[in-house]
């Protein structure tokens, strides 16, 4: 593979990727706007970004076989088609009920070209480098939280909120020309796998019973659901209680998805010199003290703008090591069930990531407490999964198999 085409499909596939963070973050800045056009509360508005999540998680279950039966470029373009309209359906929205049904469904849409991007991760690359490709993709990844609330921010000032949507559905166009035009045909359709609810249980329940996917994939989603608190709860810690401006706002979340974007490229250079499993270890062990800590100064309310933007840094650093990896070790096993195995683990992490939110948006609080606590125990929790599934996984696994930089052992 050449290096211009090498270049060509991590952008795409990157983009793919990032439609869903996207479509998060850059509506962020506009949540007071929202809350005041729509007459309702910030909080409430939060149930949006919710109900995303649940559209992304139940979606991804959808996606999985019809990816696999029919290839990865039809279920696609359906996809990513369905995106386009829902995102023009949230100009019109003048209650909050109506915009957070149209989330719903503009996640069904996005949550196609994240699983197809995964997908076609682990069929047009080999496995021992799927790590480093999963990490480049984050760094594609990690420019949509740089740039979509700045750019947001900017937008909402000048044109309003809805303007947002605008952008976002100009971005699925521009996503599906490209996916047709410059994607290659990764994987020929299954015709032998069936649609029917039984033969699709059955196929997600043999990728279940994987004992190294369902270590790394629980592991990932529940570490990764800590993120999801943090994107719900800092329009209202940074906007409500530090009082900053939309554009201030955009400019901090740039700032630290900046420790996500540099974790994952330095865990490029790390995969060389030790295992994935020792990464995804001292990374959670890092992300728990950082939390635990995050939490106690927030309940001492001793923390300002400055400490806790500082302990948000380490805590996406963190992250940005933990999600390539747990990414490409729940894979690895995987060749003809890879559309279904990504299918799972996708609607595992934005299923805790829907439950992270809604658990942000409903403590109604003009407090961090709720984010922080939140965060905290999701880090922990996934330091507790790990250390309990990885002597099952060794003890299932006595043979080395090559992922993400060197042998699990």
């Amino acid at each position: 593979m050449t290096k211009q085409r090498y270049f060509s499909l991590i952008l795409i596939l990157g983009g793919l990727t990032a439609l869903g963070p996207f479509s998060i973050d850059m509506y962020l800045p506009g949540f007071p706007g929202i809350a005041k056009d729509l007459n309702t509360t910030v909080a409430r508005v939060g149930l949006s970004l919710s109900s995303f999540f649940v559209g992304i998680s139940a979606g991804q279950l959808l996606y999985g076989p019809l990816l696999d039966r029919y290839g990865r470029k039809p279920p696609l373009y359906l996809g990513l088609a369905l995106y386009v309209v829902a995102s023009l359906g949230c100009l019109a929205v003048h209650n909050i009920e109506v915009l957070i049904a149209l989330r719903f469904v503009q996640a069904i849409g996005s949550c196609a070209a994240a699983v197809a991007s995964m997908a076609m991760v682990r069929d047009l690359f080999p496995v021992k480098d799927s790590a480093k490709v999963f990490a480049l993709l984050i760094l594609v990844v990690g420019a949509s939280p740089m740039l979509a609330p700045t750019l947001g921010g900017y937008v909402t000032d000048a044109f309003g909120w809805r303007a947002v949507f605008v952008a976002l559905g100009g971005l699925g166009v521009v996503l599906l020309l490209a996916s047709a035009l410059w994607l290659p045909v990764s994987y020929a359709p299954d015709t032998t796998l069936s649609l029917k609810p039984r033969p699709i249980l059955t196929n997600f329940w043999a990728v279940l019973r994987e004992p190294q996917f369902t270590a790394y994939a629980l592991t990932g989603a529940v570490s990764f659901s800590g993120l999801f608190a943090y994107v719900s709860g800092s329009p209202l810690v940074f906007m409500d209680i530090f009082q900053v401006d939309g554009k201030v706002y955009g400019w901090i979340f740039a700032f630290l998805s900046v420790g996500l974007i540099g974790a994952s490229q330095v865990n490029s250079w790390l995969v060389r010199r030790y295992t994935s499993e020792q990464i995804v270890f001292w990374a959670l062990v890092c992300q728990s003290l950082t939390t635990l800590v995050f939490l106690g100064l927030t309940s001492a309310g001793v923390l300002g703008l400055g400490g806790t933007v500082a302990l948000l840094f380490v805590f996406l650093s963190c992250v940005g090591f933990t999600s390539p990896n747990t990414s490409a070790l729940s894979l690895a096993p995987f060749m003809r069930n890879a559309g279904s195995a990504s299918a799972l683990m996708g609607a595992l992490r934005m299923g805790m990531a829907a439950l992270a939110s809604v658990g942000v948006s409903l403590f109604n609080a003009r407090s961090a407490v709720p984010m922080a606590a939140i965060m905290a125990v999701t880090s922990v929790l996934a330091l507790l999964i790990l250390l309990a599934a990885r002597r099952r996984v060794e003890a299932m696994q006595p043979a080395p198999v090559q992922a993400a930089g060197g042998a699990l052992h």
